[in-house]
C-alpha cells in the first residue's frame, strides 16, 4: 500500500471519518440537531394535549369552568344593552346614568377596550391596515402616472430626433458633461 492509501486509511479507515469527527467538534450535526428539535416539539404537544384532555369530574368542575368564561360576554352584552335602553327609554336611562357620571374616564376606556376586544378589535385592525393600503396605492398612482408620462415624452423625443438625423441623435441625458462630449465629438 502506497503513501496515499496509508493517508486515505487513516483517515477514513475502519468505518471513521477524521474530518467528520473534528467538524463535529466545531458545528453541531444540522440533522441530529433537526431531529431534536422535532422531538422536542412532539414532547410539548404531548404535554398540551395531555392537560387539555383531562377530563372533568363533577359538577363543580363544569360549574366553575362556566362561571369563568362568564365576565367578559356579560360586560359586553351589558354594556351594549345600556345602548339599547337609551335608545328605547331615554328618560329612564338619563335617571340611571347619573351615577355613571362620576366614573373616571380611565375606567371608561377599560370598558371600551373590553367590548372592543371581545367583538372584534382584530377585525378592526385588519381593516384598518387595508385601507391605509388602499390609500397608500391611490397616493402612488400620481406619481406612476406621471412618471409613465415623462418616460413617453422622453420615447417619443428620441424616436423623432432619430427618425430626423438616424446618426447624430442626441441621446436624451441629464449629465452635461456627457452632452458637451458628445456636442465636441459631432463638431
Amino acid at each position: 500500500m502506497g503513501l496515499i492509501g496509508k493517508i486515505v486509511a487513516l483517515l477514513f479507515g475502519n468505518g471513521r471519518n477524521v474530518i467528520a469527527e473534528t467538524v463535529g467538534a466545531f458545528r453541531p450535526n444540522a440533522e441530529a440537531q433537526a431531529a431534536r428539535a422535532a422531538e422536542g416539539q412532539d414532547k410539548a404537544l404531548a404535554q398540551f394535549a395531555a392537560e387539555f384532555a383531562k377530563p372533568q369530574t363533577g359538577l363543580f368542575d363544569r360549574l366553575i369552568d362556566g362561571l369563568n368564561r362568564l365576565p367578559r360576554p356579560l360586560l359586553a352584552f351589558g354594556t351594549l344593552g345600556l345602548f339599547v335602553s337609551a335608545m328605547v327609554d331615554p328618560i329612564w336611562f338619563a335617571s340611571r346614568m347619573q351615577g355613571i357620571a362620576l366614573v373616571p374616564e380611565p375606567l371608561w376606556w377599560l370598558m371600551g377596550a373590553i367590548v372592543s376586544f371581545y367583538f372584534g378589535a382584530r377585525y378592526q385592525t385588519k381593516a384598518q391596515d387595508f385601507q391605509r393600503s388602499v390609500v397608500g396605492s391611490l397616493q402612488a398612482a400620481g406619481e406612476v402616472t406621471r412618471n409613465l408620462r415623462a418616460l413617453d415624452a422622453l420615447g417619443a423625443g428620441a424616436a423623432a430626433a432619430q427618425q430626423a438625423d438616424p446618426v447624430n441623435a442626441p441621446v436624451a441625458d441629464p449629465n452635461p458633461a456627457l452632452q458637451d462630449w458628445r456636442a465636441a465629438a459631432n463638431g
